[in-house]
């Protein structure tokens, strides 16, 4: 299992409080997203994707922890992410550790729709 840190600190499917997360379907995609992210361009679609499931569908795909972790690695890696939906996000939002974006690109849509279909 990968673990990611930040400030010192690993992150991954674990809670803050090193607690697992209540959702347990959470983290069989919380280990496809770690398997990509290491790409720091990855992490915006899943960030996109992880916010649409959290804010629109409320129907989480990544435990917090990793949502968390998510935003604060993509924070400390914004000045070298090139990706065509960057503007999406704003250092704003990673710090808030939210995205209340209304006007997800379909393409977002159609990804969590395809990443449910596989579980």
């Amino acid at each position: 299992m990968h673990v990611f840190q930040v400030d010192g600190k690993g992150f991954g499917p674990e809670l803050a409080d090193g607690k697992k997360p209540k959702k347990k379907k959470s983290s069989h995609w919380d280990q496809q997203c770690m398997d990509v992210i290491e790409n720091p361009n990855m992490m915006v679609p899943w960030y996109l994707m992880a916010s649409y499931a959290y804010y629109e569908e409320d129907d989480p795909i990544l435990s917090d922890g990793l949502f968390d972790g998510l935003a604060k690695r993509m924070l400390e890696s914004w000045d070298t992410i090139e990706h065509w939906h960057k503007d999406l996000i704003t250092k704003e939002d990673l710090e808030a550790g939210t995205l209340l974006n209304r006007n997800y690109p379909q393409r977002v849509i159609n990804a969590v729709k395809s990443l449910r279909s596989v579980k």
